[in-house]
Order: C-alpha cells, then sequence, then structure tokens
C-alpha cells in the first residue's frame, strides 16, 4: 500500500483526507499526519495508519459521537455509521462504540422501547418494526418493543380523525383511509375496528 495524496479536508481544515492506491482511506488529524512526517509516496500497512489514528483520534471520535446523540438517542449502527462517514477506521469505531456502552449512552434495546412508545402514537407494529430494522435494531429486540404496544387501536383512530378531516365518509374514501392505516404499519384488524369508529367499515 501507498499513500498517494494527502488533502485538507473543506469542511475542517485540522483534518486530512488519507488517499491511499488512488482511492479514500480515512480520514486524520492534520496533527497526527505531522507527527509521523506522512507524505505521498510513503509505504503503508493498514495495521500502521489504524494505530496512528487510534490513538491520536479515540477521544476526538468520542466526542464526535456524544455530540452526535445529543440531539436524540442512536443506535449502535448508527453510531457506526456516522464515525464511518467521518473517515474514522474500524479500530477507533469500535473503541467508541464499547466506551459509548460502557457509559450507558448505546443501548439498542432501550433505544427500540422509547421509539416504541413515540412511534406507537402515529403508527402501527409492522412499521415500527421495520424502522427499527432499518436503524440496526435486532429482529428479537424490535419485536419484543413493539409486542409491549398491545391494543393501539386508539392511535389508529387519531390517524384515521386526522386523514379524514375534510373528507367526506363514502366508499372511495373509507378504502383510501383503510389503505392509509395499513400504509402506517397498523394490522388488519386495527384498521377495521377504527374505521368502525365512523359508523362504517371498510369496503373489500
Amino acid at each position: 500500500m501507498e499513500i498517494t495524496a494527502i488533502t485538507s479536508q473543506k469542511k475542517d481544515k485540522s483534518r486530512c483526507n488519507i488517499e491511499v492506491d488512488g482511492r479514500f482511506y480515512c480520514g486524520m488529524k492534520l496533527e497526527t499526519v505531522m507527527q509521523n512526517r506522512l507524505k505521498a509516496g510513503e509505504s503503508v500497512t493498514p495495521q500502521m495508519l489504524s494505530e496512528m489514528q487510534l490513538q491520536s483520534e479515540k477521544q476526538t471520535a468520542l466526542d464526535k459521537a456524544l455530540t452526535h446523540i445529543t440531539v436524540s438517542m442512536k443506535t449502535e449502527k448508527e453510531i457506526r455509521d456516522f464515525l464511518k462517514r467521518k473517515g474514522y477506521l474500524q479500530d477507533v469505531i469500535d473503541f467508541v462504540v464499547e466506551k459509548m456502552k460502557e457509559y450507558g449512552f448505546l443501548d439498542d434495546a432501550l433505544y427500540a422501547k422509547q421509539y416504541t412508545e413515540y412511534a406507537g402514537k402515529k403508527k402501527g407494529a409492522r412499521l415500527i418494526a421495520l424502522e427499527l430494522k432499518r436503524r440496526g435494531v435486532d429482529d428479537e429486540t424490535a419485536r419484543s418493543a413493539v409486542s409491549e404496544l398491545g391494543d393501539n387501536t386508539e392511535s389508529a383512530k387519531r390517524v384515521l380523525e386526522k386523514y379524514m378531516r375534510s373528507k367526506q365518509v363514502n366508499k372511495d374514501t373509507l378504502r383510501k383511509a383503510y389503505s392509509h392505516l395499513i400504509s402506517k404499519g397498523f394490522d388488519y384488524d386495527t384498521a377495521r375496528a377504527a374505521l368502525k369508529s365512523l359508523g362504517e367499515d371498510d369496503e373489500d
């Protein structure tokens, strides 16, 4: 492996992009680049770059990750993806994830529970489970979280009420309302129960 270019990052002049064999390999602090006298044309190994980045950037990466979760909780996958986009190598990402778990800032089970409680006010279990999976929550944890929703007919009724505002109750709107509830992740029985609150049922 050979370093083919070292360029300053546009958004953060204190960091550089390291290109190896003509392709982006990782981001690294300018200070680290200078301390290790890295330059284009120099032969390197993945281990060498990983050790350099780990020692100098693990705290910086941890600070970035902690700042990233101040707005809202994140799953382990979301943190890993965030740090990868920032150019950190796998060893640094692993270090940050383990530290965040140790501090109690990463807990996919708790995330799934809190997300389900929030999303359950306007979505059905099926859609919530799918969204949790997309965020990196494993199937078992997602199923466990959504199972606590129980009967969310009242949530379906609220979604239906909002959808039906300014609409007339007829066959066409009922079909569309039913499809809307299904698209929000509510199961068939829950959607039917919500429609009955209008004094009507869906049309097959």
